[in-house]
């Protein structure tokens, strides 16, 4: 349905987090490396809990081959510096949403290859430095499935 990429992240409860929300509403993610973390961490899995088996996760060397091996409508980079919100978009099945790592977002040269219309912002009020990864991911996530009436989740 969705498409979830994460780029360098790099704390594991809120990769842990995102799995389990990926295994609960068939939304495939996708994992960018570095990652800050061994794929087995146990905080992963304890923050997964056993989900990880049921979730559709793929490990990814690069950004490049990562949207290489994605079939998808469009693309949308999520960072505090758009000026657009998730809000004002229409999504539709097979969109793919993107954010950056935990401490540093997303770097300069991956924001240049989304178009700046694609570009999102989750509001907050003015001087927030940023919201938790897990959060993000969650709120983007069920506003796009919210928009698509839930198909396929009960």
């Amino acid at each position: 349905m969705f498409n979830v990429i994460l780029f360098n992240p790099e704390i594991p409860p809120n990769t842990g987090n995102i799995i389990r929300l990926s295994a609960n509403t068939s939304v495939n993610l996708h994992l960018v490396k570095p990652l800050g973390f061994k794929i087995d961490n146990t905080t992963l899995r304890r923050a997964g809990l056993d989900y990880q088996k049921d979730a559709n996760f793929f490990i990814h060397d690069d950004f490049d081959s990562c949207i290489k091996s994605i079939k998808f409508k469009n693309i949308y980079a999520l960072t505090k510096f758009a000026k657009k919100s998730y809000s004002e978009i229409k999504f539709i099945k097979n969109d793919c949403f993107l954010f950056g790592s935990e401490t540093s977002g997303l770097p300069e040269s991956i924001l240049k290859k989304i178009n700046i219309d694609n570009q999102l912002r989750i509001p907050m009020i003015p001087g927030s430095r940023s919201l938790n990864l897990s959060n993000s991911v969650a709120v983007t996530i069920y506003e796009a499935l919210r928009q698509n009436s839930f198909d396929d989740l009960v």
